[in-house]
């Protein structure tokens, strides 16, 4: 028996979302089963603490759970919990109306989407996602009854202009949502939601870890061809994150991060962390033993999972998790964010941004924890991670002293061994105050190259950046607990005692007078290729080299930018001689019996693309260089 029917119409921008959901303004239509099963959840969770709050409440929580029915004659799914239930005047207001007054906001974020995935996570934002079974179903019913009350409200919509809403005896307690679904189209993306695979994959995927237990029928076939049916539990309601890290075995960490990556090998780390207080949050968060084959792929998909009270909202939660990070896999599960909330609000988030600050922190204080306690598990990771992690260096500021405290880095010291910043600082020699650098683009092209000549003679220390982030991280990094970083390629080298000065003083003043001459001649002569020639304090054996004004961009660098698409303008660098060098003095000689003759001046352009070929760069016009040599050899013979 059933009294009180009555009619309503939707308003007008009701309607034009309406007309929306049932033309498929979303590409994935599996959500909305997500939806109904989170809203279920939700109305399980309420009962649950009314019974609490009301210990005289007439209502049964003995066996709180989800059913999910399918009837393929009539091609219906039904989603039915036992739950807090609603009254009819509540379902006037909870469904009777979208959204309230944030149909039109939706309506201007749905315009504005740029993709399908975008605009999907929309659905929940504004409380409409009861309303994402309309792109599934022509017809959707609904029937409730609040814990504690004796009758029920029936709410159903074609989704047109005008919905039913009557009252109901005989009901049972919570709410049924019964889909008359829309014919199969594949074309737009639309499944038989009435295939029991269908409805378990989908189950598996976005609820697999909803607290309470989501139930189906499922039909067995027999060897003799006899058909049964049995209920069955449909997800494994085991959030690994929620647990106790002493009720979790390890066979059981490793087989879900096995789920949640497709990598096969064992995670290197487990991260297990519980977050309380004025914001709560657990997450189970895990580094890799190897470097995935996207790592460097700008395509690649990056982030965590993102969990809602358990409720899958998405794969990729970059807000999460930084770039630099990328290799984290794991899920984040919050208590106090909105279901499905979209990207755009996860960024302005500020306890998506807490989050954030505290899941990275996490990260690389485990990884320094590794580096103090296992230094073969470190050099795995490092080895693996390593090139991604010093793009941080660039971008996170906060964190960039335990960034760099977790670097390692090859040097002069060792031809097999890293070195970390501390470990290079306690080695300093006494006096020294910068920690020398050399960039480039191999380990042997950087020790072959003259400016390590007088650091090597001198028993200095280089770190030996081959990596091409090296480039961008040395320009933006000013200093390692107090010690600032320079390059041996730039600006001029003193690595001379006082003692040494004092000796050598007489003679440098001498050899700049010698010089004085050559050199103004050499400027002049290599201007299209060279700001200043002058004498150099970093060569011992070379003839010469080339190097940059302190502040000056590498060459490396440089080609990088171009490489991007960015016009970069040229910069000239700078030529020093060895004034105890053969070559050198013979020039100067020649120079001064000889300056007229087109051979001295030939001898200049070939030391300076000697310089060049010698620090690993490229020749201008490599014919012409090639000719100039061969030239003056045939002369030799």
């Amino acid at each position: 028996m059933s009294t009180g029917t009555e009619t309503f119409e939707f308003q007008a921008e009701a309607r034009q979302l309406l007309q929306l959901m049932v033309h498929s303004i979303y590409s994935n239509k599996d959500i909305f089963l997500r939806e109904l099963i989170s809203n279920a959840s939700d109305a399980l969770d309420k009962v649950r603490l009314a019974a609490f709050a009301d210990k005289d409440l007439a209502v049964d929580t003995s066996d709180l759970h989800i059913d999910l029915e399918i009837d393929s004659e009539a091609r219906t799914l039904t989603v039915r919990d036992n739950g807090v239930g609603m009254s009819r005047d509540e379902v006037i207001i909870l469904i009777g109306t979208i959204a309230k007054s944030g149909t039109a906001e939706l309506m201007q974020k749905i315009r504005e989407s740029k993709d399908a995935a975008g605009s999907q996570e929309l659905i929940g934002q504004f409380g409409v996602g009861f309303y994402s079974s309309f792109m599934v179903a022509d017809k959707v019913t609904l029937l409730t009854r609040r814990a504690g009350e004796d009758t029920a409200t029936r709410w159903e919509s074609d989704g047109g202009a005008t919905y039913v809403i009557e009252t109901v005896d005989d009901a049972p307690q919570g709410t049924a949502v019964t889909l008359h679904l829309r014919p199969e189209d594949k074309d737009d993306q639309l499944f038989d939601y009435t295939a029991g695979w269908k409805v378990r994959e989908i189950v598996k995927r976005y609820s697999d870890f909803i607290a309470w237990p989501i139930r189906m029928a499922v039909e067995r076939t027999d060897n003799d061809g006899n058909t049964t049916s049995e209920i069955q539990t449909l997800n494994s309601m085991k959030a690994l994150w929620a647990r106790s890290k002493d009720d979790v075995k390890e066979d059981e960490y490793k087989e879900f991060y096995r789920h949640l990556s497709h990598d096969w090998s064992d995670p290197l780390e487990i991260i297990h962390m519980r977050a309380e207080g004025t914001f709560e949050y657990e997450s189970l968060l895990f580094i890799p033993s190897r470097a995935p084959f996207d790592l460097f792929t700008r395509s690649a998909k990056r982030g965590v999972q993102l969990y809602v009270k358990r409720v899958f909202i998405m794969d990729d939660c970059q807000e999460l998790m930084p770039e630099y990070l990328r290799f984290v896999k794991g899920v984040v599960d919050a208590q106090d964010l909105s279901l499905n909330i979209s990207r755009e609000i996860l960024q302005q988030d500020r306890h998506i941004q807490l989050m954030r600050r505290r899941l990275v922190k996490k990260v690389l204080s485990t990884v320094k924890g590794i580096m103090a306690s296992d230094a073969e598990r470190y050099q795995t990771f490092w080895s693996e991670f390593g090139r991604a992690v010093k793009e941080g260096l660039l971008d996170d500021h906060d964190n960039q002293k335990t960034i760099l405290d977790i670097s390692s880095f090859a040097s002069t010291r060792d031809q097999d061994e890293l070195t970390t910043l501390a470990q290079y600082v306690e080695r300093m020699k006494d006096g020294q105050t910068e920690i020398y650098y050399s960039t480039g683009e191999s380990r042997s092209t950087i020790e072959n190259s003259p400016h390590l000549e007088a650091f090597r003679a001198k028993g200095y220390e280089v770190l030996l950046l081959t990596d091409p982030v090296d480039e961008m991280w040395v320009q933006s990094v000013q200093d390692y607990d107090g010690k600032r970083f320079q390059s041996i390629a730039k600006g001029q080298v003193d690595l001379d005692t006082e003692e040494e000065k004092a000796n050598a003083g007489p003679e440098r003043e001498q050899q700049e007078k010698d010089f004085a001459e050559l050199l103004s001649w050499m400027t002049d002569q290599l201007g299209e290729n060279v700001k200043e020639v002058r004498l150099s304090s970093r060569l011992t054996t070379s003839p010469a080299c080339i190097v940059g004004d302190a502040q000056d961009m590498t060459p490396t660098l440089e080609k990088m930018y171009r490489a991007m698409g960015q016009e970069m303008p040229t910069v000239k660098r700078i030529l020093e001689l060895n004034p105890t060098h053969p070559l050198v003095t013979g020039l100067r000689e020649a120079h001064g019996q000889r300056k007229e003759d087109a051979s001295v001046a030939e001898t200049a352009e070939l030391l300076y693309g000697m310089a060049l070929l010698a620090e690993g760069g490229e020749l201008s016009d490599p014919a012409r260089f090639t000719r100039l040599l061969a030239d003056r050899l045939a002369r030799t013979l």
